[in-house]
């Protein structure tokens, strides 16, 4: 089954904040973690959610990442401020960005772009993004106890070269952040492939990603997928980047090499005109140029 990332998805997980934003609430038997932080406008609704689902918002014990981008680590200075006990984990690269003034600075101006369209939920809260220790470095092979579940860490690299994937292998669950890529939209199942850093380590990790058949898949945005759906969605995830990486081909080759006009033209052809694509017109266009500038040099190999 395809659903939305909101409301309760099982009986040990639950979605705080929105669809768009998910962060995964998993209630253990004595600890409970929140995978994904989100974008910093969205602080107060995650924290509203927590205390919903938790009954109180220091129950919260754990708040692990899945990778460096804003819009998945953006609240974690709030959270970490609102909870004090509150241990954070995530991949050592994205602890060392964390410490640097220019990517948080960055990351502020990125998400400042959605203010006026989060007001209401942000309203005049403190939810800038500043420096952050993480307290738990994580890394393939590391475990840790919830108390009757445990969360077991995968590196994922390809998206970026900090992504990390989560299995709850006693509920079959696994949260890959966007290793996996997401789907265009409800009703269209072609994933949105979502390789950033390297293609060969994003099919890598999605081999990885099938090894682990989950019967919950939770993406990093939008969308959940629940049994025999969860690893039918991994499988479409895979076939489609190598057709992502023909479509890329072939626009290179009718602008005969040039990196420049391809992205210019593809964003006109898969973007404006097809009109399929959700993602923002901007956020698409540096997404695409890695990805073609990736291709090209492979090409070039």
């Amino acid at each position: 089954m395809k659903q939305l990332a909101s409301g309760r998805i099982s009986e040990n997980i639950a979605v705080a904040g929105n669809y768009m934003y998910p962060c995964y609430v998993v209630g253990g038997g004595g600890r409970n973690l929140m995978i994904e932080a989100g974008l910093n406008l969205m602080g107060p609704l995650y924290v509203k959610s927590i205390e919903e689902i938790l009954g109180d918002r220091g129950l919260l014990s754990y708040l692990f990442l899945t990778h460096s981008h804003y819009d998945h680590l953006g609240s974690v200075h709030y959270l970490k401020r609102l909870i004090p006990g509150l241990v954070v984990g995530a991949h050592e690269r994205v602890a060392g960005l964390l410490r640097k003034e220019s990517v948080l600075a960055m990351m502020n101006r990125l998400s400042d772009v959605q203010r006026l369209l989060m007001r209401d939920i942000a309203g005049d809260e403190d939810l800038v993004i500043r420096q952050t220790d993480i307290g738990l470095t994580l890394k393939e092979g590391d475990v840790i106890d919830l108390g009757g579940l445990s969360c077991r860490v995968y590196e994922v690299p390809g998206h970026t070269r900090d992504s990390l994937a989560y299995s709850i292998p006693e509920i079959d669950a696994l949260f890959t952040g966007e290793a996996a890529g997401v789907p265009q939209g409800m009703d269209d199942h072609t994933p949105q492939v979502g390789f950033l850093a390297s293609y060969e380590d994003y099919l890598t990790s999605l081999e990885k990603l099938m090894s682990l058949s989950p019967r919950i898949l939770c993406l990093g945005h939008a969308f959940v997928f629940t049994g025999e759906d969860a690893a039918k969605y991994l499988r479409a995830s895979y076939a489609a980047t190598f057709e992502y990486r023909s479509l890329i081909e072939r626009y290179l080759e009718e602008a005969d090499g040039d990196v420049e006009k391809a992205i210019e033209t593809m964003a006109v052809k898969e973007y404006d005109e097809k009109g399929t694509i959700r993602q923002e017109r901007n956020a698409y266009l540096t997404n695409l140029s890695a990805q073609v500038r990736l291709i090209a040099g492979m090409k070039g190999r």
